[in-house]
């Protein structure tokens, strides 16, 4: 699959093995980071040929993935002698992307980057777009930039390693794109949802083609997020207040499946949306969120505030993504009250 973005195209390949990762180069111009857990559960057959001195391990946490740890794999890349043709290659997931791409971006004024997804998460999502996006104090993804890889490889096989946490935490992307898609989307997810948590290979191929597909469609006409691009928000708005609610004990992806849940809740309560279809909808979505609410202490004060902080709002009035009309047309609107989301979040709360 080609992506076309402003300043060049790229390619995202798809293979059901990990050779492209074995056959990967590494030479004195090459400089490669690699998300810890991943590197641990591997690096007895796949890395054993990478060079220390050019070797990043990064702990893929949220409490990393900030200014900070970008600008330190930026002094560790000074001391390899390739400079404006450096090369930087990456492995992890979406907090690795981020940090990652964004030194790729600053260092030199932008250097040649490969990387390889290895969650469900990134691979069906967050790899093709160009966003990196950094933690700032308190602020989700508040700092950032466009950047894309030069390539990006998905190889599925890292799907088999992945916890029960992370791996449905990528089903809630994709889900999350399935239901943007209207009635064919939803009815697909209804057929193949057990097929995915069992982890089917097929199936799972399947989805991250159509999951990127769709998403292509977005970027390439609006790549830098001021237009239709934004509907892409759907259930991100309630999502991050999900997450930093809970100090990122709830994953993004199932902060997001939550999130759908909001949102549609107020699509309902506005009879944008049947009760019916709402329904069928959260009988997918409750397959794949599964959190202790004992962790979580719902505050809407701290949600209207984390809803308030995030970058898609552009007043004092709260923007959303919902969906509207029998054909669940995607509709961005600057009305939503505080107590829509209260009750929301108050149904959400009560049936998970």
């Amino acid at each position: 699959m080609l992506i076309q973005s402003a300043t060049k195209k790229y390619e995202v390949s798809i293979h059901s093995s990990l050779d492209p990762v074995k056959d990967m180069a590494v030479d004195e111009k090459t400089f490669v980071v690699i998300d810890k857990q991943v590197y641990e559960l591997y690096c007895g057959q796949l890395f054993q040929n990478i060079p220390q001195d050019r070797l990043y391990l990064l702990e893929a946490t949220e409490v990393n993935k900030v200014l900070d740890t970008a600008l330190d794999i930026c002094e560790c890349m000074t001391s390899i002698p390739a400079k404006r043709n450096a090369k930087l290659i990456s492995l992890g997931g979406g907090i690795v992307q981020d940090v990652t791409g964004f030194a790729a971006n600053i260092l030199y004024r932008g250097i040649h980057w490969t990387f390889f997804p290895t969650t469900l998460l990134a691979s069906c999502d967050s790899c093709i777009g160009g966003k990196t996006s950094l933690n700032y104090k308190k602020f989700k993804n508040l700092l950032g930039t466009f950047y894309p890889p030069d390539s990006i490889h998905i190889c599925t096989p890292f799907f088999k390693t992945l916890t029960e946490r992370d791996y449905q935490s990528g089903l809630g992307e994709v889900v999350k794109f399935n239901v943007m898609r209207g009635e064919a989307g939803i009815e697909s997810m209804e057929a193949n949802i057990g097929r995915l948590l069992e982890r089917d290979d097929e199936t799972l191929l399947t989805f991250v083609e159509s999951s990127l597909a769709f998403k292509k469609a977005f970027i390439e006409q609006d790549e830098f997020d001021r237009g239709v691009r934004i509907q892409l928000n759907f259930a991100h708005t309630f999502g991050h207040a999900f997450e930093s609610m809970s100090k990122y004990v709830i994953p993004h992806g199932t902060a997001v499946a939550m999130g759908t849940i909001a949102a549609n809740r107020i699509s309902v309560s506005r009879g944008w949306m049947t009760e019916q279809t709402a329904q069928r909808i959260e009988n997918v979505l409750y397959q794949i969120i599964h959190i202790d609410k004992q962790d979580i202490a719902v505050s809407m004060d701290d949600i209207i505030s984390a809803i308030r902080k995030d970058k898609k709002q552009t007043s004092s009035s709260l923007t959303a993504v919902l969906m509207k009309g029998e054909d669940l047309k995607l509709e961005i609107v600057h009305d939503v009250e505080p107590g829509e989301i209260e009750a929301a979040v108050g149904y959400l709360f009560e049936h998970i």
